[in-house]
């Protein structure tokens, strides 16, 4: 049984790199059900990406989710869309692979990321580029943690963009910081801002009406 779940794992990271493989086993080890099954989410999105003979598929997505299953040993406890089976990738024949023959600039990202950034630097809607960079720099801060097991700045991401993509994608550091948007749930944090946010503007409305009070 160990044997057999090892070929099917080495399967996948022929078909999806190691960097994919670490990301799923980054995911099977966070505690937050919630937390995990969002960064399941963002993982099917990027595997759909690398993988987009896939679409021509039936039910492609629930392929997806089934190789993300096997890929976490049939452990992932997530609230998928779909039933997970380890049976249904069994049953997929294996697809032929083209694999990279150059040695990717930055390991600890793979040639995976190299291949985002050069479709992000197609990308000609401005907005469109920034959400790109932003997805980019998440992925990339998630897998250095991965790699090295230690945290990066925002700006040593942005400049490994920058040398990626030869000069041709950049935002401001000032402004990524200030949103924490290089973070795996932004949101969150950027929710605590606006808390502070509202309750300085408070604390502000209720002097002002105290100084008014006094005047009168």
């Amino acid at each position: 049984m160990e044997a057999s779940t090892t070929f099917k794992q080495e399967l996948l990271l022929r078909e999806y790199g190691r960097n994919v493989q670490d990301l799923v086993n980054y995911i099977s080890k966070v505690e937050d059900r919630k937390e995990r099954t969002r960064l399941s989410q963002l993982l099917i999105n990027l595997m759909a990406k690398l993988n987009p003979q896939l679409r021509d598929t039936q039910d492609y997505q629930q392929k997806l989710w089934n190789h993300l299953f096997v890929m976490s040993g049939s452990s992932l406890d997530v609230d998928a869309p779909y039933p997970l089976s380890a049976m249904e990738y069994l049953n997929d024949k294996p697809q032929k692979m083209e694999y990279p023959l150059d040695t990717p600039k930055y390991k600890h990202y793979g040639q995976n990321v190299e291949l985002l950034v050069q479709k992000a630097t197609e990308l000609e809607d401005p907005k469109e580029r920034d959400a790109a960079i932003i997805s980019i720099g998440k992925l990339m801060k998630t897998l250095y943690k991965s790699y090295n097991k230690e945290n990066i700045t925002d700006d040593v991401i942005l400049d490994d963009i920058r040398q990626i993509s030869n000069g041709q994608l950049d935002m401001d550091l000032q402004y990524i910081e200030s949103n924490n948007l290089f973070e795996s749930n932004p949101k969150q944090q950027d929710n605590s801002y606006q808390q502070r946010s509202t309750n300085q503007n408070n604390r502000n409305k209720k002097s002002n009406r105290s100084s008014n009070q006094r005047n009168k």
